[in-house]
Formats: C-alpha cells, structure tokens, sequence
C-alpha cells in the first residue's frame, strides 16, 4: 500500500509541474523504457500483495484513471491553490443563486471558500478510498501479504 501511494503521489506531483505531459504520455503508442519500468514495478508490487493477475489488471486501470484524471482535472482547476480558490469561487457564486444550485452554493461557500482549502488535498482522500477497495479484493490466503 505505502508504494503504491508513494508511486500515485510521485506521479501526480509530477504531472502537476508538466501539465502538457498528460495527453503526451497517454498518446505515445511506444512508450519509453522509463514508462515500461513504472509500469512493471506498479504491476508487480500489485502481484506482490496478493492479487491475481486479472485483479491486477482492474486495479492498475483504477489506479492510473485516477492519477491522470485527478491531474487532469487539477490542471483544468481555474484557481492554483489554497490562496486563490476563495477568490475565484467568490464571483462565481454571485451568479448562482443559492434557491437554484442550493448544494453547490453550500460546499462552495461552507468548504471551497473556507480558509486553507486546497483541491489538491482531495487526491489522498480519494486514492485511500481506492486503495481500502481494492485491498478488500485480495483473495483471503494472500491477504497477509498485502503491505500496509
């Protein structure tokens, strides 16, 4: 688990610095030696705790969807951080009426516009709910064996 998180975390801080990299990455149709490896080594630490070699398969599509998607949409985000989501959120919300779009008004104004927000903060959340998932597929035998 702590090398798949360091690996998804690593992926995303980079992605983070190279916007341009995500449709790049994804399009090559003969990925580098450097790509060939990441690939591998997240294959076999999957292999390593325990899941079979289709179970590997659906958690490697989970698992890199999520990293590249989380980072495509962080790229997307049209504020940079905690400093300025507040700031951007606030005009935006003068245009939606709280009678009309009553639950996004109130995660924008009760969570986004909150002091220290920070959308990037959503990746840990949400790569452990994953990763909590796909540990409950790990046939019982191995289970043991699954790092924590």
């Amino acid at each position: 688990r702590s090398e798949l998180v360091r690996r998804a975390s690593s992926a995303r801080r980079v992605l983070s610095r190279h916007h341009w990299a995500i449709g790049l990455m994804e399009s090559r149709r003969s990925p580098g030696p450097a790509t060939l490896r990441h690939h591998d080594a997240v294959l076999g630490t999957l292999r390593k705790a325990g899941f079979t070699v289709e179970m590997t398969a659906h958690a490697y599509a989970l698992l890199d969807s999520y990293v590249y998607g989380f980072a495509l949409q962080e790229a997307a985000l049209p504020f940079t951080g905690p400093d300025t989501a507040a700031e951007v959120a606030e005009p935006m919300m003068q245009q939606c009426p709280a009678d009309a779009y009553p639950h996004l008004v109130e995660l924008t104004t009760e969570y986004i516009m909150q002091p220290g927000y920070d959308f990037g903060d959503e990746f840990e959340f949400g790569l452990n709910v994953i990763l909590d998932a796909l540990t409950r597929s790990i046939p019982e035998n191995t289970a043991g064996k699954a790092p924590r």
